[in-house]
This record gives structure tokens, C-alpha cells and sequence, in this order.
């Protein structure tokens, strides 16, 4: 048996000595402690990785909050089932249940812890998606209104009134390009997607 800890900020410019003041509580040899400087978005962060391939069956790893595992609730618990099926038991210092000592005999407890914890999990990373798509419905609802339902692209841009007439008469080279756009008050880019706009039209 081994135990471990693992801490983690999200830049480079972030200090980790809260987490170290409060895990080398529980690990006396610093170089058991693992740290990374990276957002927890990604998942191949190199001491973490290292971490898990150091683990075995009966060691404990020290964290000092669950989201120092992941950036969102799947993540997390998809962490902790890998761990639980290592026989890895994870000490979240946040979560008072999970610093429970075991007497031997009863490991059956910390099953129980894990799975509560997993559950509760479950259920805020299903409530999180829920959001998410709920968050996005919205933004596109939003997204069609201002455009009059015509989906979630740019709008279309608005003709300046002397449109139809001057654009006759740039093409039937009455007017250069310069001069037309100068008439309209168009920048080229927006002379020419109106052309390309009102031509296909």
C-alpha cells in the first residue's frame, strides 16, 4: 500500500501551495505528490497520467477537491469508476465521507462511499448535459429570431435604398466600381457580397 496525491491549477501562472500545504498533511515524501499546471479539459496531462500508471491495487490517492480530476462531472466520475475498478481508493479532502478511516474487515464501507459518490455524480453530469442542451436550444432559438427564422448563419445584409438604381447603372458601366460603392457608402467587401447576394437572387 502506497499513498499518493495529485494537484492541480489550470495555467502556468497559478500557484499550487494551497493544495501541497494541505496534502503533504497526508503524504510525507513530496515526491509521491504529482502536479500539474493544465486546464482540466484535457485528460493527457503528463503527471496525472504518470500518477495512474504508478498506482496498484490498495493505494490511496489525496486530492484536494473533485475537480481537480476533470472539468466537467462525466469526467470525474468517469476518473473514479477507473479507480474503484484498480481497487484504488480516492480521498477527496473537501468530502469529509471520503476521508473516513476503514477498519479492517469493513472495506465493504468504502464500496458504499464510492458508489454514493458515483451516483451523485451520475446524476449532476446527466443534470449538466440537460443544461447544456437546454443553453444551446435557447442560443439557436435566439439565433433564428433576430435572423426571421432564417436559421443560425450571419444575416443577410440590409440593401442601402438607392440599390436597384445605382446598381443598373454600374452595370451597364455608367459608374465604376469605386464610384458605385462611394454612392452607396459600401466597403468593397460589402459591395461585392451584396452583389453576389442580390445576383443570385
Amino acid at each position: 500500500m502506497r499513498i499518493y496525491a495529485y494537484a492541480r491549477v489550470s495555467t502556468k501562472e497559478q500557484n499550487l501551495d494551497r493544495q501541497m500545504v494541505e496534502l503533504k498533511k497526508y503524504v510525507d515524501d513530496e515526491k509521491y505528490i504529482f502536479t500539474d499546471k493544465l486546464s482540466g479539459k484535457d485528460m493527457e496531462r503528463p503527471q496525472y497520467q504518470l500518477l495512474k500508471k504508478f498506482v496498484q491495487k490498495g493505494d490511496t490517492i489525496y486530492i484536494k477537491s473533485l475537480d481537480r480530476l476533470g472539468r466537467n462531472k462525466q469526467q470525474i466520475k468517469d476518473e473514479l469508476e477507473y479507480y474503484r475498478s484498480e481497487g484504488v481508493r480516492v480521498k477527496i479532502l473537501d468530502i469529509p465521507t471520503t476521508m473516513m478511516e476503514i477498519a479492517e474487515g469493513q472495506e465493504w464501507l468504502i464500496e458504499m462511499i464510492n458508489n454514493l459518490l458515483l451516483e451523485v455524480l451520475s446524476t449532476m453530469a446527466q443534470q449538466e448535459r440537460t443544461n447544456i442542451r437546454t443553453r444551446q436550444a435557447e442560443g439557436i432559438a435566439v439565433l433564428k429570431a433576430k435572423n426571421n427564422g432564417n436559421g443560425i448563419g450571419r444575416p443577410k445584409a440590409d440593401y442601402p435604398k438607392e440599390w436597384q438604381e445605382v446598381y443598373a447603372k454600374w452595370k451597364a458601366k455608367e459608374l465604376t466600381a469605386v464610384k458605385t460603392m462611394e454612392q452607396l457608402g459600401l466597403k468593397k467587401n460589402t459591395f461585392y457580397k451584396l452583389v453576389k447576394q442580390y445576383e443570385s437572387n
